[in-house]
C-alpha cells in the first residue's frame, strides 16, 4: 500500500516570467498508473488532440509572422534568440536540448542568425568539439525591439493568468508523457 505523500512542483511561464507554487496531495503512482477514465483515439478528425495541438500551434505562429518580420526573424529563430536573450552563451548541444531540435535543423537556423549578424559561433578552446553560440551587440540589440512581441501574442491568447499557467503545465506534460511512451 502507498503512503499519501504530499508533493510540491513549481511552474515558470513565460509571462512576465511568473512562477506559481503548486502544492498537490496524493500518491506518488505515476499518471498512468492512476485509475482514472482514459481517453478513447478516434478516425474523427475534430476528436483529433494532435490536430487541435497542428491547428493552434499554426495559429499561434501566424500571429507571430507579422511581428517577427519587422525584426526579420523566422519563428524558429527566434525561438534560438529568446534561449540566447534568457541564458547568455550556450553550446550548440544547449540550444539543441532547450529548444528539442536535433542539430540537422538547428545548424542552418544559427548559419542564418550568423549571417544577419545576429550571433557569433565559435568551438570552445577546452573542447574543439563543442561550438559556443553567443550573442553579437546586434543580437543583444534586437532583444529591446522584441521585448513587446510576447505580450501582443498573450493577448492574442484571450486566456487570464490562471488558465494560461494551466495550458502551459497541460502542454509540458503532455510533451512529457509522449517523449517517455517513445522510449
Amino acid at each position: 500500500m502507498r503512503v499519501a505523500q504530499k508533493r510540491i512542483a513549481q511552474l515558470t511561464c513565460s509571462q512576465d516570467n511568473a512562477t506559481i507554487g503548486i502544492v498537490a496531495t496524493g500518491d506518488s503512482q505515476s499518471r498512468s498508473a492512476r485509475k482514472r477514465p482514459r481517453a478513447r483515439g478516434s478516425l474523427r478528425l475534430d476528436e483529433q488532440l494532435c490536430f487541435a495541438l497542428y491547428a493552434a500551434s499554426r495559429a499561434v505562429t501566424q500571429r507571430y509572422r507579422p511581428l517577427l518580420d519587422e525584426l526579420g526573424l523566422t519563428y524558429p529563430q527566434y525561438l534560438v534568440m529568446l534561449v540566447l536573450w534568457e541564458h547568455g552563451s550556450t553550446t550548440v548541444k544547449g540550444l539543441a536540448e532547450a529548444l528539442q531540435l536535433d542539430y540537422g535543423t538547428l545548424s542552418p537556423l544559427l548559419k542564418r542568425l550568423a549571417a544577419a549578424g545576429l550571433v557569433e559561433r565559435q568551438r570552445r578552446s577546452e573542447d574543439e568539439r563543442s561550438v559556443e553560440v553567443s550573442l553579437t551587440a546586434a543580437g543583444e540589440a534586437l532583444k529591446a525591439r522584441a521585448s513587446g512581441i510576447p505580450q501582443l501574442v498573450v493577448d492574442a491568447y484571450d486566456l487570464d493568468a490562471n488558465d494560461f499557467a494551466a495550458l502551459c503545465n497541460s502542454l509540458r506534460e503532455l510533451t512529457e508523457s509522449v517523449t517517455d511512451s517513445n522510449r
